[in-house]
Formats: C-alpha cells, sequence, structure tokens
C-alpha cells in the first residue's frame, strides 16, 4: 500500500512543469480540430471546382479552410513533441514513433493545403488573363481536388490510426490518465482503419456518412485527452513520476530500467 510519504513526491513531479506541460498538449490537441468547419468551406471548390477556378463564387471560405489545415498540421506535430519527455520514459521507441507519424501525418496534410492554394494561385492569376485555356483550367483543377481527396484519406484518416495506436499503448502502460481513453482509442483506431480500406477500394467516399462515423471513436478520443488534460493533467499516481525528487525507484514493471546502484565496498580489514 502506498503511503502519504510515497504520494507526495509523485504529486510534486506530476505538478509544476508537468502540469504546464500537460495543459499545453491538451490545448494543441483541442486546437486540431479547429479543421472541421473545411468540410462545408471546401464546398464550393469540391462541388463545382470548374466553375471555381474560373471565378465563379466566394474564395474567402476556401482561403479560410487552408489556413486552418495548417494550424491543424503543426498543432498535431506538437501534440507529439509536447509529450515526447514524459511518454519516452514509458517507452522511447513509441515515443518516438509517435512523433515520426505526425510528422508524416502534417506532411501530407502540407501537400493537401498546397493543392488547394494552387487552385486559388490558378484562379487569381491565370484564369481572367488573355487567351486562358479554360478546359486545361478545369482538368488541371479536377486533377488538384484529387490529390487533395487522395492525402486527405492518408493524412487525417490513416495516419490518425497509427498515432493513436502509439499514443494508446503509451497512455494505457503509464497511466497517465483513465484507462478508459486508451480503451476508446483501441477500439477506434481499427474502426477507422478498416473504413479506410473501405474507402480506399472504393465502397463508399471519405466524406460519406459511414466514414464520418468510423471516426467518431478516435475522434472522441483525441477530444476527450485534450480536455482532460487542460483540466486535471497527469494523473499523480502513474509510475512515470516514481522517479520523482525523493520518490523510491521506479517500479519493475515500468519499461525503462531501474538505474543500478553501485554496491559499497567490502570493508578493508587492518593488516590485510
Amino acid at each position: 500500500m502506498s503511503t502519504t510519504t510515497d504520494i507526495a513526491p509523485r504529486r510534486r513531479a506530476a505538478e509544476g512543469p508537468m502540469r504546464e506541460r500537460a495543459r499545453t498538449a491538451g490545448v494543441l490537441y483541442l486546437l486540431t480540430f479547429v479543421s472541421i468547419p473545411t468540410l462545408a468551406l471546401y464546398g464550393p471548390l469540391k462541388d463545382h471546382v470548374g466553375t471555381f477556378i474560373l471565378g465563379g463564387g466566394s474564395s474567402t471560405g476556401v482561403v479560410w479552410g487552408a489556413a486552418s489545415e495548417v494550424v491543424v498540421g503543426l498543432a498535431g506535430v506538437g501534440t507529439a513533441v509536447v509529450l515526447l519527455p514524459v511518454l519516452r520514459r514509458q517507452n522511447e521507441s513509441a515515443a518516438f514513433g509517435l512523433v515520426t507519424a505526425r510528422v508524416v501525418e502534417t506532411s501530407l496534410i502540407f501537400v493537401g493545403v498546397i493543392s488547394v492554394l494552387s487552385i486559388l494561385t490558378l484562379r487569381t492569376d491565370v484564369a481572367g488573363t488573355a487567351g486562358a485555356d479554360r478546359g486545361a483550367l478545369v482538368t488541371t483543377g479536377h486533377g488538384l481536388v484529387a490529390v487533395y481527396n487522395s492525402t486527405f484519406l492518408l493524412s487525417q484518416s490513416l495516419m490518425p490510426v497509427v498515432c493513436d495506436l502509439l499514443l494508446g499503448y503509451l497512455l494505457y502502460r503509464s497511466r497517465l490518465v483513465p484507462r478508459i481513453f486508451p480503451l476508446v482509442a483501441f477500439v477506434g483506431a481499427p474502426l477507422l482503419l478498416a473504413s479506410d480500406i473501405a474507402i480506399f477500394f472504393g465502397a463508399y467516399d471519405n466524406v460519406s456518412p459511414l466514414a464520418g462515423l468510423a471516426a467518431l471513436p478516435v475522434a472522441a478520443f483525441e477530444f476527450g485527452l485534450g480536455v482532460w488534460l487542460v483540466v486535471k493533467g497527469f494523473d499523480p499516481s502513474s509510475p512515470l513520476f516514481l522517479d520523482g525528487p525523493g520518490a523510491p525507484a521506479r517500479a519493475a514493471s515500468f519499461d525503462v530500467p531501474a538505474q543500478r546502484q553501485t554496491p559499497p565496498a567490502a570493508p578493508v580489514r587492518p593488516g590485510v
């Protein structure tokens, strides 16, 4: 049984800088949801790309949508980087794997944003010029929308499967947050993966109701985790805080082995 003396150093370790780290990670997770309105903001572009690229409709919503996706990409990398010093104490390979997966996710998001910005450039700088080939512009616009749809499937649908499985494993083993959160991730990630495979083989569209339904558990995990980290922070009873100031050695079940203690030298008898 843990005594008050055992718990106090852990509680101190979970507060202070660690509390601020948890709050920062939580805010960044919540920021990853700012791109939800892009489904509507990109409507004029994706539904009527031919008319849009030739100058029809307003481009303001598309610009805001692209900006919000940039924020999402940067916030996604930020969540992994901010949590890295804590999570690597549980499993260094998995923690760095999470950072790598987030970087890949953000890189793909930026590819999609580039395709959107390319359409905007063609609309403003080319479509209105004399001698512009309207048919070629429309064909190019359709191609760039196809690039966006493909990168969206990989970046904001497939990569979250990898990220949430790694994060769920780290949170489950470390008990930094209640285990209901990683359990939701363990259910949601395979469900989203199955949906991605169905979309890849043309069973339904990546913005269909079925795709949205499959993404709900993963979205609930990330949103709930963000709120929890902002409001509650890390759990002081986590094994990761056993190495806090004055605390006992890390538990044997912890992935990173405790530091070896050098045995005291044998006493030397006089005259020997």
